[in-house]
């Protein structure tokens, strides 16, 4: 039996702590009228809390699943179900081509910045060279993190690395009522990467790295790279159940391998070659294809120049346009070639030997 190590964990929160972060969210002096409303959902909140109910609706797992009588969450459940359907039709060869094209800047001209992205500039252009070739384009912009009402993508919690198993595919994390972690938009992101024929992210770099809304769901990606899709198996979160299983010999199923992917990095000082270099890297990393040196682009927009007039710089500079529409272009080839099985002829098939 493998140790289970502990003692990191807080204690809960007494009464009193948890109530001054419930009404956090309760400021707004229109609010008062309703006080002693609040109060009652507190009451309610609290309860959850200490209790733990993480997933207060559920149902049988039912067939398939190891312990059929295990009481899923039927928040997951559904999850689950559009990623299924989500595969089916990605499988088929009928379906329209699909590329997932991602703006992973944190910045647009509804929230504090008041302006749109360099980043969004460029996913336009590539949007537009993807449907001029006949390719079914599914915008993700990744600055709604910073504008829309109670959207998140939460924070992973490392459950990979107490073992693979314990991992679940999609993330059975969240939501987590008891602690409030709802609203979280993986649910749907999980659903329309399995979805893709094809991932474009086009991205700046923030100090050397990956904007945060980004870096946040590419950590909660780590389940599409090896993750379980049978919570039952590990009793939900159970650690030693995980570790036995993961001892007994995983797979490590790659559940979004064989799509295709293209990336554009921009910056204005230093960082794009390794923040290209990260995200290539990641994507091969899942089994994803790249769609040649073309797709894989970074660039300067305005080296030591002002942030104020980037703008002004982007619209000069024809060439990081037209580099980004070949991206595009790249990236819609490969994905023709990849569902005709002509680019699957020339992959090798080999089996990896450290799966992981």
């Amino acid at each position: 039996m493998i140790k289970i190590r502990k003692s990191q964990a807080p204690d809960t929160l007494k009464r009193e702590q948890f109530s001054e972060r419930f009404r956090a969210s309760f400021v707004d002096p229109a609010f008062r009228a309703e006080d002693t409303s609040i109060e009652r959902l507190e009451a309610i909140a609290w309860d959850a809390y200490v209790e733990g109910r993480k997933a207060p609706i559920t149902q049988k797992a039912g067939a398939g699943y190891a312990d059929p009588d295990y009481d899923l969450s039927s928040e997951w459940v559904a999850t689950k179900a559009r990623i299924d359907a989500a595969q089916a039709r990605w499988s088929q060869p009928a379906t329209p081509s699909r590329v997932l094209l991602i703006c992973a800047s944190a910045r647009n001209d509804g929230t504090c910045p008041g302006e749109i992205s360099k980043t969004f500039r460029l996913t336009q252009i590539a949007q537009k060279a993807l449907e001029q070739e006949q390719i079914e384009v599914d915008l993700l912009d990744l600055s709604r993190l910073t504008s829309d009402y109670a959207l998140h993508i939460h924070p992973c919690k490392g459950c990979v690395s107490t073992a693979m198993p314990l991992c679940h595919w999609p993330c059975s994390c969240y939501p987590n009522h008891a602690l409030n972690q709802t609203h979280d938009w993986m649910a749907e992101i999980y659903e329309r990467w399995t979805a893709a024929h094809a991932v474009l992210i086009v991205t700046p770099v923030y100090w050397y790295q990956s904007p945060s809304p980004l870096k946040l769901m590419i950590d909660r990606l780590v389940c599409a790279d090896g993750g379980n899709p049978d919570p039952t198996s590990t009793g939900g979160k159970k650690p030693d159940k995980a570790k036995a299983l993961e001892m007994a010999g995983w797979d490590y199923p790659q559940h979004l391998a064989g799509r295709a992917y293209g990336v554009v990095v921009h910056g204005d000082v230093a960082g794009i070659e390794g923040a290209r270099r990260s995200l290539c890297d990641w994507l091969e990393w899942m089994g994803f294809i790249d769609a040649g040196p073309q797709a894989k682009l970074d660039r300067f927009i305005g080296y030591y120049e002002p942030y104020a007039t980037s703008h002004d710089t982007l619209d000069d500079d024809t060439a990081m346009q037209d580099e980004t529409r070949n991206v595009a272009l790249a990236v819609a080839k490969t994905v023709v070639e990849l569902r005709s099985g002509r680019l699957q002829a020339v992959q090798p098939r080999l089996q990896r030997p450290r799966p992981k």
